[in-house]
């Protein structure tokens, strides 16, 4: 809330350099950060690649949440959605993923996927809240360069 007690509005910008420590704090924050993925070899990689799709949203000028999108022509996909701890429960997760959403859809993208740890059943309850379903598949995945 502001001092004057209305709620606050998030800022929903593309990824600066600048952020970069603040968004790998939040990712660390949140559960994201695992051995095998680097953050910082993550968002170099995304800043190859469609960077206007690196969202981080703000309030009050600290990054309080994240989304990093992709779009191959085919399928739009969401990695690294995260909401600071303290800040969920307030439709900052809904915010991030409408503003991606509406940037896949601007791009022509029919269908929007994304992968959650089967463990993670908070973004897994997330998901379902805001209208994903489950997808009948199976994920495969290959290491195409290693990160040792």
């Amino acid at each position: 809330m502001s001092p004057t007690g209305s709620p606050l509005s998030m800022e929903i910008r593309e990824y600066r350099e600048s952020d970069e420590e603040s968004v790998v704090r939040l990712w660390d924050e949140c559960g994201l950060v695992v051995p095998w993925n680097d953050p910082h070899r993550d968002i170099r990689r995304k800043l190859r690649l469609q960077r206007e799709l690196f969202l981080v949203g703000c309030l009050e000028g600290k990054v309080v949440a994240t989304a990093m999108v992709g779009y191959e022509g085919h399928r739009g996909w969401i990695n690294y959605l995260a909401v600071s701890p303290e800040r969920r429960g307030r439709g900052l997760g809904r915010e991030m993923m409408d503003e991606a959403e509406k940037r896949l859809t601007a791009l022509g993208c029919p269908k929007v996927n994304l992968q959650v740890r089967s463990g993670n059943l908070e973004a897994i309850g997330f998901y379902q809240k805001i209208g994903y379903v489950r997808d009948d598949v199976v994920s495969f995945g290959k290491r195409l360069v290693r990160d040792d």
